[in-house]
């Protein structure tokens, strides 16, 4: 057992069911040891409660590689592995949650979590970036709401979510500073809103250049994808045009697909873009900075327009950024899609923004 896992049950406990979530882990746990001056932070488990996805599976799978390369001890929980595992998972994790004097999570919407969050008596949570949700998360504790994802504010709670409702509003006040608990959110995304008592550590993607690259850069440009059509907020035939056009104006010809993205769309973006599709097999800030490259990122609003200018930092690659057209929209879609949208775009830092190109 390495140095850095020792004992890591009992001190430090990371939840995470994304690659982004254990990319930023990472972060974290390289933060903490410059910060102490090259010592080891104390030992890290890193729990992956498993998703079913299978793209989302095997990105888990290299990342927890780089995290055992680095000295941390990964536990893979099959999670969601039939009716008796969430049952089987929390049980199995009860003793160290209990033990840990700090727990780390990169979802505090994650249900998952929240009911873990219960069960913990450690005195310091961290939370790490799942993404622009985080920003959305912070401005809900800020403001004492219940903890909704943005994608679904504005729509009314479900049954699930009624039933659920106790154990979310635990997980709040847990994540809410006290006397008895101190809280740090550590992110790469602005923070317009925060409670006096959070500390807020900035995520500079500093083990990410530390690890890989500098990338080969190529003349041409590359697209970055989204999910916005699976999550119910974009129209995917509006989504299809928007790529064709923006791709078109640019001279794109690679679609790094978010891991979300269903074959079904990816394999008719292929066939009426003629962009080649490529599913990453880590998070897009270490293929990127991993190379090769395009001298041009284009993106719609999302995390990378914030992450990839960190972690392609002294590198020439422009990241490029385009707007969503409110026409764009589903009739489902949250009111509050098109707002939150825009300020994940405007407050992205060293992007180039573009207007929203016509897709008719």
């Amino acid at each position: 057992m390495s140095p850095r896992a020792g004992s890591a049950g009992q001190q430090t406990l990371a939840f995470v069911e994304s690659p982004v979530q254990l990319l930023n882990v990472l972060e974290w746990a390289h933060a903490q040891t410059l910060h102490s001056h090259g010592a080891p932070p104390g030992g890290l488990t890193l729990v992956v409660l498993s998703p079913i996805d299978p793209m989302t599976r095997g990105q888990l799978r290299r990342m927890a590689e780089l995290a055992r390369e680095d000295g941390h001890e990964v536990r893979w929980e099959e999670a969601r592995g039939g009716p008796l595992a969430p049952f089987q998972t929390i049980g199995g994790l009860s003793g160290l949650l209990r033990r840990a004097e700090r727990v780390v999570l990169g979802d505090p919407f994650s249900r998952y979590v929240q009911l873990l969050l219960t069960i913990t008596k450690a005195r310091d949570l961290v939370v790490v970036d799942d993404g622009t949700a985080t920003m959305e998360f912070v401005a809900q504790l800020a403001r004492g709401e219940r903890l909704v994802r943005w994608h679904r504010k504005g729509g009314r709670p479900g049954p699930r979510d009624l039933i659920f409702a106790p154990v979310s509003s635990s997980a709040r006040r847990r994540l809410t500073p006290s006397q008895k608990r101190r809280v740090e959110i550590f992110s790469s995304m602005p923070m317009d809103e925060t409670l006096a008592d959070v500390t807020v550590t900035a995520n500079t993607f500093a083990w990410t250049r530390d690890r890989f690259g500098p990338p080969r850069i190529t003349k041409g440009a590359d697209m970055v994808g989204t999910s916005l059509v699976e999550t119910g907020v974009v129209d995917g035939d509006r989504y299809l045009e928007a790529v064709r056009s923006l791709a078109k104006a640019h001279g794109a010809t690679r679609y790094f697909a978010h891991r979300r993205e269903s074959a079904e769309k990816l394999h008719r973006l292929a066939v009426e873009t003629g962009l080649e599709i490529v599913r990453p097999d880590l998070p897009l800030e270490l293929i990127a900075r991993r190379g090769p490259i395009g001298r041009t990122i284009l993106s719609f609003p999302s995390t990378v327009v914030h992450t990839l200018p960190l972690a392609l930092s002294g590198t020439e690659v422009r990241v490029a950024v385009c707007d969503i057209d409110p026409a764009w929209l589903t009739e489902n879609a949250s009111p509050r899609a098109q707002g939150f949208l825009s300020g994940v775009t405007g407050t992205a830092r060293d992007v180039h923004r573009l207007s929203a190109v016509s897709a008719v």
